[in-house]
């Protein structure tokens, strides 16, 4: 055998020594690959296992234009892994999060705000004339003057464990679109949190949200085209492409016709409104709504106001296959409405229960409920909390396929109600946190199904000081338990409350309640809390020798 080696000279190298080459060829291979699994090996070998992700994108709506509002922005990374619970975070290298505020886009040109709005914020201004006694100590929460962060995103996060946070009171704040990497990334989480102060109606109310990763579809329930409500779909689009995007309203009929039926185009790094009563004729009280990106992906939130019961967003639900669960009714709703129907492409008939501090029940009267596909029913459980808090469940009995469903729940009486919107929701797998707390506003919902379930939760310290501190409970098989955490004496400022898993087999659900009493008013919000996905599943390998003889 010959070899042309550099230099041009000709050497001749017998075949034993060209064997010897191989076979040490061989054993180096052979080696190196022993080193990540087991050396007899032929192929994939071992379970998955788990691994920090390295980047998490969030998007944040634009916030309401009503005036009288200030609007906080708490971000947060937690401490640790959520798959072994140590205290290590994401892949061991440094990171930063941060968030970027991107343009609203008007077909047509305009501002964006219509008649409606610039009437409401007329009759929000005539309502009150100066600042209520709160309001200086909560426009300082979050603010300081003297940060100079270093470029120019916003609540900019270089470590895991303290959340940063932000506020604003510009009735042109613009929605926010970022990115964590590295050690910032594994279950970062941003809360948006607009308090409106005004005495009554849609001038009023707190409206929370966390900001959400970008997808290319999305399902609601508890939308409305009545004239009685002001309910707008935005798309944010944090990418550099523009897309076009899907909108289909569904009623008690079915699938709506609507006014235009070409999608509506969202440029690349910025929002678009949608008010929902302009796309179709129909006065419906209770609305589905499906969101469609045909390319790319984008954000979708419904900003839903009301003109006797205030303001709050709906989140979109997880149309999960089995149980349905909306965690987090407060033990003195006034009035929690059930809005539900099939995506799928048959019925589903499915039980009712209340999941409460005991066991879980079925409120009388309305044991089940007959979902018919793409066509919204509605019903109103009054009583199904009976002065406890819990969570709804809906459970097949015959039929299957995903299930859209929300919750619409109302707390205080007559001119002083309130509402919030509980979506169904996913699991808990390992972990998930609620940022944006305010002390002795703020409760966790945890509602476990067919198994009890152990968690531990944390309360981080504040964004302008503290220490962390944590518990430990048990949810027993088929109730709720609510927990409100005892903060160390040094907390200040906005926090966050992260829930691990550390023992059990059922199913966990959870959600937050933030409140806020003003003028006899209870307002809140309600933020359910599925699992953070901070960990991605790796496939284990081992050698395979035999990729050395294929061509």
């Amino acid at each position: 055998m010959k070899l042309d080696l550099p230099g041009g000279s000709g050497l001749t190298r017998s075949p034993l020594v060209t064997l010897v080459a191989v076979g040490v060829a061989l054993a180096a291979v052979a080696g190196m690959a022993t080193l990540g699994g087991d050396a007899d090996a032929s192929g994939p070998s071992g379970e998955a296992t788990r691994a920090p992700v390295e980047r998490t994108t969030l998007v944040c709506p634009q916030p309401t234009g009503l005036s009288r509002a200030t609007t906080w922005y708490t971000g947060f990374t937690p401490a640790g892994d959520a798959s072994t619970g140590d205290t290590s975070t994401g892949d061991g290298e440094p990171g930063s999060a941060g968030l970027l505020p991107l343009t609203e886009y008007v077909p047509g040109g305009g501002t964006g705000a219509d008649e409606d709005e610039e009437e409401d914020e007329e009759e929000t201004e005539d309502t009150e004339s100066a600042e209520d006694d709160g309001a200086e100590d909560e426009d300082e929460d979050g603010d300081d003057a003297d940060a100079e962060p270093d470029d120019d995103r916003i609540l900019l996060q270089q470590e895991p464990g303290t959340p940063v946070s932000d506020s604003t009171k510009d009735a042109d704040a613009p929605a926010l679109a970022g990115s964590a990497d590295h050690g910032t990334a594994p279950g970062w989480t941003v809360q948006q949190t607009t308090l409106i102060r005004a005495a009554a109606g849609s001038g009023r109310g707190l409206m929370g949200t966390s900001c959400q990763r970008p997808d290319t579809s999305f399902w609601f329930a508890g939308a409305s085209t009545a004239e009685s409500r002001s309910d707008y779909v935005h798309l944010t689009n944090p990418d550099d492409s523009a897309t076009v995007v899907d909108l289909d309203l569904y009623g008690p009929e079915g699938r709506m016709t609507l006014a235009v039926d070409e999608g509506v185009t969202v440029p690349g790094g910025s929002t678009v409104r949608v008010r929902l009563s302009t796309l179709t004729d129909a006065n419906e009280t209770d609305v589905g709504v499906h969101v469609t990106a045909r390319t790319g992906r984008v954000g979708a939130q419904i900003e839903a106001v009301d003109s006797e019961l205030g303001a709050d967003w709906i989140a979109p639900v997880s149309a999960p296959e089995g149980a349905v669960v909306m965690p987090g009714i407060p033990a003195d709703a006034e009035t929690v409405r059930l809005v539900a129907f099939a995506a799928g492409e048959g019925d589903v008939n499915v039980g009712v229960g209340f999941a409460g501090p005991t066991a879980t029940i079925t409120p009388a009267g309305n044991e089940s409920l007959y979902l018919r596909s793409g066509m919204v029913e509605s019903v109103d459980l009054e009583t199904v909390t009976q002065g406890e808090a819990g969570s709804l469940v809906l459970t097949p009995n015959e039929g299957s396929g995903p299930i859209v469903a929300a919750l619409l729940v109302t707390r205080g009486e007559d001119d002083e109600q309130e509402l919030a919107f509980i979506p169904a929701t996913a699991p808990v797998e390992a972990r998930t946190t609620a940022s944006g707390n305010v002390p002795e506003g703020a409760e966790l919902v945890l509602t476990a199904m067919e198994d009890d379930v152990e968690v531990e939760v944390t309360a981080s310290p504040g964004d302008e000081g503290g220490s962390a501190v944590s518990d430990t409970l048990t949810v027993a098989a088929g109730t709720t338990a609510t927990y409100a955490p005892e903060l160390p004496d040094d907390t200040e400022g906005r926090y966050a409350l992260t829930v691990r898993r550390t023992g059990g087999e059922g199913l966990l659900y959870a959600a937050r309640v933030l409140t806020e009493e003003r003028d006899d008013i209870p307002m809140f919000t309600v933020q359910t809390l599925p699992d953070d996905q901070s960990t991605v599943s790796v496939p284990e390998t081992g050698p395979n020798l035999g990729v050395l003889g294929r061509r």
